[in-house]
């Protein structure tokens, strides 16, 4: 009989591509994966995988198995999840992914929350870009995710639990800097710096300044918040930070100056999201009311509703 180890092995092979890293994935040897696949495609008469020394490639009648695998799966995992809604809430393990505009800044402030309110939940997390988060949890792959909104989420739930404005970071001599407000407009000649393409807060800045992307140079571009912190600093040029981020990436520094924009927001909406049928969004309800209490009494989200306004 075909076993949900089998199927959990073959869809590991299906991610990873690879037999060695997909043992890994499931914490077995990679002759125990490679025996329960060879029994699997036994039982169903079939090969799945193509198999050589440099890569594994999926066969036709593979894909459709497969395809067919992962549905049993997340039928499985959310009829375990049903069984555990009756007891305490976060019984149950999670997977959230979450993106690098907002896992650095965010879940230093709430997960010591979560971890004294549900010292026994058992919490995995990915960090990834939105397009391969979202694409993980339609998979099945991770049961939510945290990500920034608006951001194409068809097909998924989303439950928001915070808004933010974005604020100008510059150095202290530039004449932005003495503004209470700057303006989009104010912009257009201050070296713009942004994230590079596949980082939806590039996205949310460029709306946000009513700008295209075509606008920017792309030479003044970096992979991380961090990483224009330290161009901003080197006088290079200036970069818009959520709220969220300032008290970490400011921390410290006596050369920058954060400047509140001045564009009707909020610039971007936090949200997780998860499959339509996902069987635990008690438990995503739970962490949403954690996560939004202790963002309202962090120092960074108090600049943030300040920004806000009423």
């Amino acid at each position: 009989m075909i076993s949900l180890k089998q199927l959990t092995y073959a869809l590991a092979v299906q991610e990873t591509r690879h037999f060695k890293r997909a043992a890994e994935l499931c914490s077995v040897s990679q002759s125990a994966l490679s025996t329960a696949i060879a029994e699997l495609e036994s039982q169903l008469g079939t090969q799945l995988f193509e198999r050589d020394n440099k890569k594994v490639l999926i066969t036709p009648v593979g894909e459709q198995v497969l395809a067919k695998a992962r549905n049993i799966k997340l039928e499985l995992d959310d009829l375990y999840q049903v069984s555990h809604q009756q007891h305490t809430p976060l019984s149950y393990p999670m997977s959230v992914g979450v993106i690098p505009t907002i896992g650095p800044y965010l879940l230093p402030k709430v997960l010591p929350s979560v971890r004294q309110a549900y010292p026994g939940f058992q919490m995995t997390i990915e960090e990834a870009e939105s397009r391969v988060l979202v694409e993980k949890v339609r998979s099945g792959a991770l049961d939510t995710a945290v990500i920034a909104l608006p951001y194409p989420t068809d097909g998924l739930h989303c439950f928001e639990f915070w808004a933010e404005n974005l604020f100008l970071v510059t150095d202290r001599d530039n004449p932005l800097a003495k503004r209470k407000k700057v303006k989009a407009e104010q912009l257009e000649d201050a070296n713009l710096l942004l994230l590079r393409d596949g980082h939806c807060l590039k996205d949310h800045a460029l709306a946000a300044c009513h700008m295209q992307a075509s606008d920017m140079d792309r030479s003044l571009q970096g992979a991380s918040l961090y990483t224009l912190i330290q161009m901003v600093a080197g006088k290079i040029g200036s970069t818009l930070v959520p709220a969220m981020a300032l008290d970490q990436l400011l921390a410290g520094s006596s050369e920058l100056a954060a400047v509140p924009l001045a564009e009707p927001g909020p610039h971007r909406r936090i949200a997780f999201i998860t499959r339509l049928n996902y069987a635990a969004v008690a438990d995503i309800e739970v962490l949403r009311g954690v996560f939004r209490q202790r963002l309202a009494g962090s120092a960074a989200s108090a600049t943030a509703a300040a920004a806000l306004g009423p």
